[in-house]
């Protein structure tokens, strides 16, 4: 079976999964159903995003020889920490739109999405429980809630480092990879270490699962910084230049400040009206910005296949995986 027969059979059941964890309340609450369920695109026809940390979390565990639907329950918690992250995520950047649409802050107030994000943070906690049903061992379901825990602190922390970058003139790569392998590279890892865990994979073949979630996590986040500069607004569904307009530090232009002190000086302004953000990502480009995070991308996701590799994943999940990695590879939103 190839990936997109695996995901259409996977993703039905994962939505469910998460339907069932964010309705498990005797009483619908009016706008705070509509909030949860808004942004997780379950209204108005909307786009859910790619689910894939989920599918990955569900794929890895097949990769792994157990049977797919015991990752259900951790498919569904991881996805619902990334959608958590997401709404903070949104009101921290002030952005107005997310997929093409308003952000959950923007429709209903600051205060309210942050209180959306913290019970999407809870649920996401909840969904675990059901792991037992699915006949995990306790000590097994207790561990991988550990590591969900873990895995939510080096994804604030990586947060953190991203926007005290803001206020700084220079950071460097290393500090950049840091702030990536928490914030993107931290809940990725954590999916196909997690999914390969309850499929049984245990010591260095369990370690290569993780390395392989995280190398893909690396570089699924530098193709986002590209994305972010060079993409096309119409199919990322967010505005393109707006990280060069709040002074983000993604690799193009952390590679741009080490090169070229004029590029440097002029970052380190604010933004003003009639600025030209083109011109800027222009300038990266001419620097060499852009061919460099493209062979970054390409380095990482080879690592991450070369970690697949030595996982020794069962097929066809192991197919699905490689095939998996080289679409996230060329993908444009």
């Amino acid at each position: 079976m190839s990936l997109s027969e695996l995901a259409a059979l996977y993703l039905p059941a994962v939505e469910d999964e998460m339907r069932r964890v964010v309705g498990a309340r005797p009483e619908p609450l009016g706008d705070f159903d509509r909030m949860l369920s808004y942004h997780l695109g379950w209204t108005d026809g909307a786009n859910t995003g790619k689910r894939i940390r989920p599918l990955l979390a569900v794929l890895c565990c097949a990769a792994a020889g157990g049977p797919w639907q015991r990752a259900l329950p951790l498919a569904a918690a991881i996805e619902l920490i990334h959608n958590f992250s997401l709404i903070h995520d949104d009101i921290q950047d002030n952005s107005p739109t997310r997929r093409g649409r308003a952000t959950v802050w923007s429709k209903w107030g600051m205060p309210q999405a942050i209180n959306a994000g913290d019970a999407m943070f809870t649920l996401a906690h909840l969904a675990p429980q059901g792991l037992t049903a699915k006949g995990v061992d306790p000590s097994i379901a207790l561990w991988v809630l550990e590591q969900l825990d873990q895995t939510c602190l080096a994804l604030t922390l990586g947060q953190y480092l991203d926007m005290s970058f803001e206020g700084r003139q220079r950071v460097t790569v290393a500090e950049y990879l840091a702030m990536v392998e928490g914030k993107t590279g931290a809940l990725i890892a954590a999916s196909a270490q997690l999914g390969a865990r309850l499929g049984a994979a245990e010591g260095e073949r369990l370690a290569h699962f993780r390395n392989y979630g995280l190398s893909l996590g690396l570089a699924f986040q530098i193709q986002d910084d590209l994305l972010g500069i060079w993409g096309n607004e119409a199919l990322t569904g967010k505005s393109t230049l707006s990280d060069l307009e709040t002074r983000k530090k993604t690799l193009p232009v952390v590679f741009g400040l080490e090169r070229s002190e004029a590029f440097a000086e002029a970052y380190a302004r604010p933004h003003q009206p009639g600025d030209s953000l083109s011109e800027m990502a222009a300038t990266l480009a001419q620097l060499g910005a852009k061919d460099h995070v493209e062979q970054q991308a390409s380095q990482m996701t080879q690592a991450a296949l070369d970690h697949l590799a030595a996982a020794r994943p069962a097929e066809p999940a192991g197919a699905a995986l490689r095939e998996l990695t080289a679409q996230l590879l060329r993908r444009q939103n």
